[in-house]
């Protein structure tokens, strides 16, 4: 027996821009208008049907339930399997497919948790990047990536190892036309920002696998190349990740029908030996991000200023994660005086800034620096 969609709020949950991209797709095209409310579509063997334009009609789940049963007879499937690809007809699909699970598919609990939680970073990550890839994001700040992200849904499990399905929003291209298939990609500076985010995550994708091939062959570089395609440490963590909680990790894209493109889907895949290069990347991403507003205790170690000069820089001895690390910083003339006193009185001084990595050393950028003053009453006490 097969199976027949009846539910109502299933059935109003496919969009008429997904019917019209459907069709199309499958070989229909439209003919004329029917009423102010739809068109006629037909196509070489191909039954005509009548296509809603809206979707606020009475009885538009009728109309959907009816326009299924055809859809399925003309492809000679069910009706659960076309109605998954009519779903998903305006939409980007990415698919998230872990090997390894049980022979059903099945993983265990905490897996299955942490790969739908990383499969939302790694998509959060290509929204961070879709405009201006950079190699860290604090992406809790970056407002129009969490807007884009409260969009995407979680789609329905499938079968095939373990699969997490991610529902990304896509416009449509406002033209009658398909674009032919010769036609390449527009640049993606020119795309809304949903179709922004899945090129820039399949782009990311490839563009850190050969990373991590380059880096195998002694390409020291190799990532820090790949960032202008929007890799960065949160794809790597991500990525790596989905890959320790498989034995391999395959990730594809299946492009909306209701925006044209060159292909139908791209796919990309990663060894479990590639977790370990992913997270060397991005810890090595990390290190060279600023560690905003940092507050440093230490000592003043060294003093350097030219002559003829009011500026001057300093060595500052302090903790840095744990461990006794030399701070290097350049201070304005009153900042410089501060340091100068406390150096000569041998006093701690509280240092504040941006602290970025470079190289092998620290610095801190937009420093503020102040000494603390001995404590009058403590030496009292201590005389007492």
């Amino acid at each position: 027996m097969k199976a027949q969609i009846l539910d109502e709020e299933a059935l109003r949950a496919v969009t008429p821009a997904a019917l019209a991209a459907f069709a199309r797709g499958e070989g229909w095209s439209r003919t004329e208008a029917y009423g102010a409310h739809a068109d006629v579509y037909a196509g070489a063997g191909r039954p005509e049907i009548i296509l809603p334009r809206t979707d606020r009609l009475g009885d538009y789940a009728l109309v959907v339930s009816r326009l299924l049963e055809e859809f399925a007879k003309a492809m000679e499937r069910d009706q659960l399997a076309t109605y998954r690809d009519l779903i998903a007809a305006d939409r980007d699909v990415v698919r998230v497919r872990a090997f390894g699970g049980e022979d059903d598919g099945s993983v265990p609990v905490d897996a299955g948790v942490e790969i739908v939680a990383q499969a939302r970073d790694m998509i959060l990550a290509a929204a961070c990047a879709a405009r201006n890839p950079q190699p860290f994001f604090r992406a809790g700040s970056n407002k129009e990536a969490n807007d884009y992200m409260r969009r995407v849904k979680l789609g329905q499990t499938e079968q095939g190892s373990f699969i997490v399905t991610l529902l990304a929003p896509v416009p449509p291209l406002l033209q009658p036309a398909q674009l032919p298939l010769e036609q390449g990609w527009a640049k993606i500076e020119d795309e809304p920002m949903d179709r922004m985010v899945t090129r820039r995550l399949v782009e990311s994708l490839e563009a850190s696998r050969a990373a991590a091939e380059q880096a195998l062959s002694g390409e020291s570089a190799a990532f820090d190349k790949a960032v202008t395609f929007g890799v960065s440490a949160n794809l790597c963590e991500a990525v790596a990740g989905l890959i320790e909680q498989s034995q391999g990790l395959e990730i594809s894209v299946t492009w909306a029908k209701t925006r044209p493109t060159p292909e139908a889907h791209r796919k990309i895949g990663f060894s479990k030996s590639d977790s370990e290069i992913f997270r060397e990347a991005a810890r090595n991403f990390r290190l060279r991000q600023p560690k905003e507003n940092e507050i440093l205790f230490g000592t003043v170690h060294k003093l350097k200023r030219a002559h003829g000069e009011t500026d001057g820089e300093i060595t500052l001895k302090a903790m840095v994660d744990g461990k006794p690390q030399s701070v290097t910083a350049k201070l304005a003339e009153a900042a410089y005086s501060i340091a100068v006193q406390a150096h000569e009185a041998k006093r701690p001084v509280i240092m504040t800034g941006d602290l970025m990595r470079v190289g092998q050393r620290w610095r801190m950028e937009s420093p503020s620096i102040r000494e603390i003053p001995a404590d009058d009453n403590a030496e009292e006490d201590a005389a007492e």
